[in-house]
Parts: C-alpha cells; structure tokens; sequence
C-alpha cells in the first residue's frame, strides 16, 4: 500500500480550509461502491473522540477518512495519523484539508485497499466502516499484532448488535461468540442515517473493541471449526448438530489423522460417532443450545474434544 505524506504550498487559516473543504467535497459523487457515506454532524464526530479516550502521544489508524471531518479531530488530539483511502479523489481532498495547517506533517496517507495491506502500528483504531468490508476488518483487526489499545467502530447498526449480543438475543451468532472470544465489545451510541451525506440505507451504531490481551491460548482456526458447526441450526441442540453426516465424516477424518501424526493404533472396526457422542454426554452439552452458550461453554466443549483427540482444523 502506497505512502502519502500531506506537504504545504501555501498558508492557509484552519477555518479558511475547512470551508474550503467542505465546498469541494459536496461537489464529489460519492461512490457506492466503496461505501461511501461521509459523517457530517460535529456532534456525533466529537463523541466519536471523546469514546477513543485519545492520548497526546498516540498514533491512529483511521479507516476511510472521506474528506477528514473525523480525521481533522483525531489530528488535534493524537500524535499523528495514518489513514488508509482507497478512493484518490478523497486522498486528494485530504491533502488539501491538511495543506497549510499544523496538522500536516502529522498525517500520513495509506492508498489502497485496507484488506489487502499490512496493518501498520497503531495505539487506537478509528474508523467509518464502509459496510461491505465490515467482519473480514473486524478480524483482521482482532489478529493484528502488536496489540493496540482500543477501536472504535461504526457499523451498520445490525452488524453492530451482533458484535455484543449475548446468548439468548435474537442477533446472538458466530460472529458474536467469535468476536467476544478476541475482545470485550460495547455499544456506544447510534447513529441515525441522517447523520451521513448521501444518507445510507440503513441505520447505523457505534461500538469500541477492546482486545483481550493475552488472548485465549487456542487455535482460532480450530475454535471457529467448532462454533461453525454449533451455529449452522442454532436453536438446535447440539446432540443433532455434531450427529450430521457431513460433520461425522469431517471429524472422522481428522480424528484418524491425529492419531497417524501421535502413532497411535485405532481400534478395529473404528467409528467416530460413539466417541462424539460419549464427549458430548460426558461434558454435559449433549442437550446444550448454541444460542444459549458463552464463550465460556465453547471454550470447555472444546478442550471435551481435543482432550479425546477430536479435532476441528
């Protein structure tokens, strides 16, 4: 992902560029494509950075800066700023915002497609989250290493609730048993459509993220083959879950290869489903509902399975 730093060819006064920013921004057509839906009320861009908790010497990656209303704030309170843009128009509009300003030399531009690019560090994320890239970030972010402090994200607000929804909510899912597994997540605030030019379709929330730092010492791959299996029927227990054809055959194969890879015989006449079975009565989650399970559940299902030599991955 291309580097681009703001530099100065003329003086300009901090209000003079952003009302010169503004007119030029409402002129672009925004591209739907890319998800573009710039927040234009001050008042939710300052509640966005009062929740970041931002300090004077943090660096902020921010995700799809538009035409800098958030990104002007984030330059006031932090020690620098690196935005990622996809889209060059709004990199030019950016550079110009910044021209003239003392926030300049703080802000560095990453062009380019966030996913397909190595995350930089950074204390805080900050972002308007073109909706279609919502949970491949979320876990890109979640996996990034070193461990930044917090982020705080706005979403499509039905994204947004099922990131903290809790066993038993109707938006309860994967991707809430996954995401609390990596993070503690809090609902922040919504955000009416109104907020955005153009207005989006849908309503939207904001949530901030708070990496678990150590994480859990699992193999998140392993961990998401369990839950995946848990939450193909929901509401059923998980007895007939893991009874599917489809899974059987699936464990059966990796089970015989952990035991290839530990040299250990299998009994004659081998078949997976009794083992399954016997894990799952004698963990006591036979009759268990995914919908109705923490992380915690998860967490001791899984270690029933590994300790039996019943993989996931």
């Amino acid at each position: 992902m291309p580097k681009i730093r703001a530099e100065s060819t003329s003086r300009r006064t901090r209000d003079e560029t952003a009302k010169a920013a503004s007119t030029v921004s409402q002129a672009i057509q925004f591209d739907k494509s890319f998800g573009q839906h710039i927040l234009k009320n001050p008042l939710i861009v300052n509640g966005i950075i009062e929740k970041a908790g931002l300090r004077n010497t943090d660096t902020v990656l921010e995700i799809g800066p538009g035409t800098g209303n958030l990104t002007m704030k984030l330059l006031e309170a932090s020690k620098k700023v690196v935005a990622c843009e996809v889209d060059v128009r709004l990199v030019a509009e950016l550079q110009k915002r910044v021209m003239g300003t003392p926030y300049q030399r703080n802000l560095e531009i990453l062009v380019g497609d966030v996913l397909k690019a190595d995350l930089p560090f950074f204390d805080v994320c900050v972002a308007n989250m073109p909706y279609q890239i919502s949970s491949p970030f979320v876990f890109k972010l979640l996996l990034h290493r070193p461990f930044f402090r917090c982020a705080v994200l706005m979403f499509q607000k039905e994204f947004a609730q099922r990131l903290y929804a809790k066993p038993g909510d109707p938006a309860y899912c994967r991707l809430s048993v996954n995401t609390q597994l990596l993070a503690r997540v809090d609902h922040l605030m919504k955000v009416g459509r109104n907020n955005f030019r153009p207005p989006p379709q849908v309503e939207s929330a904001v949530v901030r993220i708070e990496p678990r730092n150590p994480p859990p010492p699992i193999n998140f791959q392993e961990w998401d083959g369990l839950v995946r299996i848990t939450f193909v029927r929901k509401n059923k227990t998980l007895h007939a879950a893991f009874m599917s054809s489809a899974v059987l055959e699936m464990l059966d194969r990796n089970y015989r290869t952990f035991c290839a890879l530990n040299n250990t015989e299998l009994p004659e006449g081998f078949e997976i489903k009794p083992l399954v079975e016997q894990i799952l009565e004698a963990s006591g989650f036979s009759e268990k509902r995914a919908r109705l399970m923490d992380t915690d559940d998860f967490l001791r299902l899984l270690e029933a399975f590994n300790n039996e030599g019943v993989h996931f991955a």
